[in-house]
């Protein structure tokens, strides 16, 4: 498992948060670890995904990915 964290912008409440989160759930591949207002931070397997992958999964939730670490 590798590890991301994503920084995210237009989350501005737990609403934002808790959607975040759902899409990642649903992205395969990967484990959450924590979703806060502006930043996600999981583990993937780079087997069955990428980054690119899974900040797509933020923006398809409407959301914006401007870094990856």
């Amino acid at each position: 498992m590798q590890h991301a964290t994503f920084e995210i912008t237009g989350m501005s409440c737990g609403h934002c948060v808790k959607a975040v989160d759902k899409a990642l759930q649903q992205t395969s591949g990967v484990t959450v670890e924590a979703v806060a207002i502006g930043t996600a931070t999981v583990a993937f397997d780079p087997a069955q995904t990428t980054p690119a992958q899974i900040a797509q999964a933020i923006d398809d939730a409407g959301y914006a990915v401007v870094a990856t670490r």
